[in-house]
C-alpha cells in the first residue's frame, strides 16, 4: 500500500540506486523533539495540561499509575525543557500548579493528529481481532 506522508521532501536527494536517509539536520531536529518528549509519561502530562494548569495532586492522579517521584521528575525535564512552567502561589498551605508554555501548546495539532491517528488504529486491530 503506497501512500504519500507529507514527508517524502524531508530526505536528501539521491539517485534511484540508494538508499533515502533523512537530512542529517533534520534528524538532529527530530532526536531533539523526540528527546523533550520521551519518557513514558511526558506525553500523558502534557496532554492532561492541555485544558489549563493543574494542581500536582490533581496532576498525579489523573495519570493513573505514576509514582510522585516519577512525576516530579517528569515535570522538572519538562521545565528544563520549556514545555511546563512552574507556578508557585504564596498561599498557606503552599499551592504549586504547573502549566503548559506557549512552545508546548504548539503541539495541540500533533496531538489531535495522534487521537485521529489512535482511533483509526484502534478501529483497525479492533476489527482484525474479531476476525480471528
Amino acid at each position: 500500500m503506497d501512500f504519500e506522508t507529507g514527508m517524502e521532501n524531508l530526505t536528501s536527494n539521491c539517485d534511484d540506486d540508494c538508499d533515502c536517509i533523512p537530512d542529517p539536520a533534520l534528524l538532529d531536529d527530530f532526536k531533539r523533539a523526540i528527546h523533550a518528549l520521551g519518557g513514558k509519561w511526558k506525553l500523558e502530562i502534557l496532554f492532561t495540561l492541555m485544558n489549563g494548569a493543574v494542581r500536582f495532586g490533581a496532576l498525579r492522579r489523573s495519570i493513573g499509575g505514576i509514582t510522585q517521584h516519577m512525576l516530579t521528575t517528569q515535570l522538572r525535564e519538562l521545565e528544563e525543557d520549556g514545555l511546563v512552567s512552574r507556578i508557585v502561589l504564596a498561599e498557606k498551605p503552599l499551592r504549586v500548579e504547573y502549566e503548559l508554555t506557549d512552545a508546548a501548546y504548539g503541539l495541540l495539532p500533533a496531538f489531535k493528529e495522534m487521537l485521529s491517528w489512535s482511533r483509526l488504529y484502534g478501529d483497525a486491530r479492533l476489527m482484525a481481532s474479531r476476525q480471528t
